[in-house]
Formats: structure tokens, C-alpha cells, sequence
């Protein structure tokens, strides 16, 4: 499989670099295991050197029955949830033009109620009530409706993940999401960072409309979501 700039750590833990990093503000932590706020993100993570104590630690953070997602990740022993295979792409050298961005609306979080239920219905990914603060979301608009939205999530240094790129299933087929991917990136790059993004590993069209955009394929990357297996709440805990 093609790559792009292999030896990039930050980018295949990227949750953990960007805990530690530019996002520390909404990071809760035990010994060296990290979490988002869970209103601003599911993600979670431990290094790249992580030890069964690490894992340990990460399930402190968890409540019982509280599942979280692990970006880069597969569940160690003694976990059990799901994991799924991606890829992540990067930008291989975009250039920003002058009419990026036009015609698209920076979203607010007044416009929080809207972009979850767009989330709703089109599942782009996780989306917690405060993601919009880790920046940089636009929309369009459509008679004042919301038709399509993309922004920024993770940020490992050098790099911003471009998240949430959706478009309603009535306005698709306008190009709303190249738009926005192409206005986002163009930020990322205009601050001096470059952007990165994933996509389902069966998603050919998607990935087709980034690699026309410039981006290109770096690794097939894993996602994996689950909590240990001490915490797996049972029906009649459950009930209880």
C-alpha cells in the first residue's frame, strides 16, 4: 500500500499528542493515560510505549458501562468493544487560493442543536455537545438551513484532523463537501500546520473526492471502541 511520510508518531496516536499538546485544556488524565472531556470528545488515549499499567489507568477514567474510543488503537487484553479499519489521509502539499471559503458560514455554538442533528442523520462520526470548540467549523447554508458542515478536531503538532464532514442527504451531489474540506484545509495551512483526515477503508468515494483535493493516502489506520471487561455492565446491572 502507498505511504506519505511514514515515520510521523504523532499522526498514529494522534489523541495522545494532542493531549498533550494543544488540546491539554480539555484533557483529564490518570498517570499517563488521557482522556478528552467527554462533552467535547469521545477519544481517549495512552502512549505510544503503553504498559498494562497505562491501560489500567485509562479504565480509571471510565465510568461503569462508559465505553470510549481509542484513534490508532487496537483494545489491548482484557478489553471488549468493536474495532474497524480506516485510512488516513494527509495533505500532500495544498496550496490555498483567494476564494476559499466563499460562501460558506463560520458556525458558532449557537449553531451547536443543528450540527448534531446534521450529525444525526448523516453519521460522519462522533460529535459531543462542546467538539465545536476544538475550532474551525463552516457550514452552507441553504434557506437558511444547514446543509453540510466540516471542521477541525485532533491536533497532534504540525497537524490539524479535519472531522464532522457531512452533507444532508437532499443537497447532496452540489460539491458542499470538497468546498468545505478545501476551506478548512486552506486555514490549517494559512496558520502554518498541514491537515489530515480518515475515511472508511470501504468508502471509495470519499477517499476519491480527498485525493482530487491533494490529499493522499499515508496508513491503513484502526479504530477501536470498548471499555474494559470489568466494567461491562450486565442486563441486571443494568436495570439495577
Amino acid at each position: 500500500m502507498p505511504a506519505y511520510d511514514p515515520d510521523l508518531p504523532q499522526l498514529d496516536n494522534p489523541a495522545w499528542y494532542s493531549l498533550i499538546g494543544a488540546h491539554a485544556r480539555h484533557a483529564r488524565g490518570a498517570g499517563r493515560a488521557l482522556r478528552y472531556d467527554p462533552e467535547v470528545s469521545v477519544w481517549g488515549a495512552v502512549p505510544d510505549d503503553a504498559t498494562a499499567d497505562d491501560w489500567a489507568a485509562l479504565a480509571a477514567l471510565l465510568a461503569p458501562g462508559e465505553e470510549i474510543a481509542l484513534p490508532g488503537r487496537e483494545l489491548p487484553k482484557g478489553w471488549a468493544g468493536d474495532s474497524g479499519l480506516g485510512l488516513q489521509l494527509v495533505d500532500s502539499g495544498f496550496e490555498p487560493r483567494a476564494d476559499d471559503g466563499e460562501g460558506l458560514v463560520a458556525l458558532t455554538a449557537a449553531d451547536v442543536p443543528e450540527m448534531t442533528a446534521l450529525v444525526e442523520r448523516t453519521q460522519p462520526g462522533p460529535f459531543a455537545p462542546r467538539t465545536i470548540e476544538l475550532g474551525g467549523y463552516l457550514g452552507v447554508r441553504v434557506d437558511g438551513r444547514l446543509a453540510a458542515m466540516a471542521g477541525r478536531r485532533m491536533n497532534p503538532a504540525g497537524w490539524v484532523e479535519i472531522s464532522a464532514v457531512c452533507t444532508d442527504e437532499e443537497f447532496r451531489g452540489r460539491g458542499y463537501a470538497a468546498r468545505l474540506v478545501r476551506a478548512v484545509a486552506s486555514g490549517i495551512r494559512t496558520g502554518g500546520e498541514r491537515a489530515f483526515l480518515h475515511v472508511r477503508a470501504d468508502n471509495e468515494s470519499a477517499k476519491r473526492v480527498y485525493e482530487r483535493l491533494g490529499f493522499v493516502l499515508r496508513r491503513e489506520f484502526p479504530f477501536s471502541f470498548g471499555q474494559p471487561e470489568s466494567h461491562v455492565l450486565t442486563e441486571r446491572d443494568a436495570a439495577a
